[in-house]
């Protein structure tokens, strides 16, 4: 069974002092690292908007951030610029190692509609090509990790496990926008009834990974935890041979 470990949104924009600052986001990029070097697969999602994308309050006179309207038939949180194509906002923290990722997946790219999940817009209308490079690289299971948990990490594990996929959160990789009281537990609640098993950096960190099975947790919780009776590795390891060649797709590229 081949696993990647998907990066999401790890990005300026996101981080403390960024346009929208998700609290305690750059503590993620350490534990990514981390781990990006455990897996031989590493795809990091990008949220690419245009200027004028239709998720920014400031495209709404008289509207606030934090808002809900209708944008074309889906409920959208008004969100403060953010992520704009080709700014210092949009790039990666200066931080991540980059030279692990084999494939950016931008999203959010058509501005009529916003894109939280790695593999689809919002309305599910076209796919991000995320799905089609996992199932070209015979993928079978994913580690989701990034920000925030309440938006993009949720409904990037949710669509995973739709796709197919076993799917982990590192639910300590994670932090949440918290925009409303309990909606990061909530997220994670969410989550676990869709099929996402919960784990933490510590148990896949080097030397190796080991055997993960789902199973009830505490408080109703899902969690991986490491059968070391099994020393069976998901994937190829650490190589040492160098970076791995990067990709990039761009959202829009094909229909769901």
């Amino acid at each position: 069974m081949r696993q990647a470990l998907v990066l999401v949104d790890l990005q300026n924009d996101f981080m403390p002092g960024g346009a929208l600052a998700v609290p305690e986001g750059d503590r993620v990029v350490p534990l990514a690292n981390h781990l990006a070097r455990t897996f031989d697969l590493v795809v990091a999602t990008q949220d690419w908007h245009p200027a004028d994308h239709g998720s920014f309050a400031a495209g709404h006179p008289g509207r606030q951030p934090g808002e809900v309207i209708d944008l074309h038939g889906l409920p959208q949180v008004l969100w403060p610029v953010h992520c704009v194509q080709d700014t210092p906002g949009a790039d990666f923290h200066p931080d991540l190692d980059r030279s692990r990722i084999t494939r950016i997946i931008h999203k959010g790219t058509d501005p009529q509609v916003d894109s939280y999940s790695g593999f689809y817009d919002n309305g599910h209308r076209h796919a991000t090509g995320l799905g089609d490079f996992l199932k070209e690289k015979g993928v079978t299971g994913v580690f989701v990790l990034g920000l925030a948990t309440d938006y993009c990490v949720k409904a990037t594990a949710i669509d995973a496990v739709r796709l197919g996929y076993t799917t982990w959160l590192v639910e300590d990789a994670c932090r949440g926008v918290g925009l409303h009281p309990g909606d990061i537990p909530a997220a994670i609640q969410d989550m676990i009834r869709a099929g996402v098993a919960l784990t933490r950096s510590g148990q896949l960190m080097p030397p190796e990974i080991e055997s993960l099975t789902p199973h009830p947790g505490p408080y109703g919780r899902t969690e991986g935890s490491v059968r070391p009776l099994q020393r069976q590795i998901p994937g190829r390891l650490l190589e040492e041979s160098g970076p791995a060649t990067l990709q990039t797709d761009r959202e829009g590229d094909r229909k769901a």
